[in-house]
């Protein structure tokens, strides 16, 4: 055989493999394309629509609007105190659930990372309530609530304390922290989970290492857990912001409709203003509020980037 007609030969085979893997790549993104259509039109179309109707004062039925510019996100932080209430109020739920939870949660995972049966057994008893709707978590915290009759009073009275007369959702200035306690009773075993799947990534010959240099419990969850679970931390304080930014039900079950102003949050904010006929005010409301929710994300995979690069 010439060297020619083996060169030709050679070149014939490496062509086909290539052909082959570029027809199977096509055949494989096929896959892809159902996912982004319904993607394109339940997400990325509506997004878009809502930009437009943003910059429009257009109340939802009439099918005459105009073009008004930034003049909605204008009004909104500078002349609705409204909106300015439900943004304050959204920060304190959300700093409120995320130092409550990310504690809590650390401290109990750190009591069950144990993979024995009690410590399963209790961990799926405190994950229970985060299977439950925010509705009828909700109703049954009324009645909690309440402030006459309610279990929180009553247990009050029980133990003596006749004085105590607790009216959470009705205090201008603690209720919605009342609301966070809510929230944080609710998911706080979803974030145990993931602390305890974090725990348990955590090389134990690290911990025989430091027991063997005379640490203690203490100094080992300071100087070998701490570093390695941030990355955990850093997930668990994104789940948490989320769920309190939009804990659209929970605060809706717990105040009604609408929902008083002490309670109050973007989410219901958003609805109150689209059901008063200002949808194109109510879209602005939900860009500003999807900016945070984006902006909540960006951070929360920097930070994590930054914390597993320390680790």
């Amino acid at each position: 055989m010439s060297k020619l007609t083996f060169e030709r030969i050679a070149s014939q085979q490496r062509r086909g493999p290539r052909r082959s893997s570029l027809g199977s790549g096509w055949k494989l993104a096929l896959f892809f394309v159902p996912a982004v259509l319904v993607y394109g039109f339940l997400v990325i179309y509506p997004t878009l629509r809502a930009f437009q109707y943003s910059i429009t004062n257009w109340n939802g039925y009439s099918s005459n609007y105009n073009y008004i510019g930034f003049t909605n996100f204008r009004l909104l932080f500078t002349e609705d105190g409204l909106f300015t209430n439900a943004l304050n109020n959204s920060v304190k739920l959300m700093v409120a659930v995320v130092i409550v939870e990310t504690i809590v949660a650390f401290g109990l995972a750190v009591l069950l990372s144990n993979n024995i049966r009690s410590s399963r057994v209790v961990r799926s008893v405190i994950f229970f309530p985060a299977i439950l709707s925010a509705v009828s978590v909700a109703f049954a915290f009324t009645f909690v609530y309440a402030p006459d009759g309610g279990l929180l009073n009553t247990f009050f009275h029980d133990i003596g304390l006749t004085s105590v007369h607790l009216d959470p959702l009705g205090s201008n200035r603690y209720a919605i922290y009342w609301v966070a306690g809510v929230q944080a009773w609710q998911y706080v075993g979803e974030m145990v989970l993931l602390f305890v799947a974090g725990l348990q990534q955590i090389p134990l010959e690290l911990y025989e290492a430091a027991s063997i240099d005379g640490a203690s419990r203490l100094r080992q969850l300071r100087h070998v857990t701490r570093p390695l679970i941030m990355p955990t931390v850093v997930l668990v304080a994104t789940f948490t912001m989320i769920q309190a930014f939009q804990a659209f039900q929970l605060v809706y079950g717990l105040s009604g409709n609408p929902p008083a102003s002490n309670v109050d949050i973007l989410s219901t904010r958003i609805l109150t203003t689209f059901a008063d006929s200002k949808l194109g005010y109510a879209a602005a409301e939900s860009i500003v509020f999807m900016l945070i929710i984006g902006t909540i994300a960006i951070l929360q995979r920097r930070l994590l980037r930054a914390t597993r690069g320390a680790s």
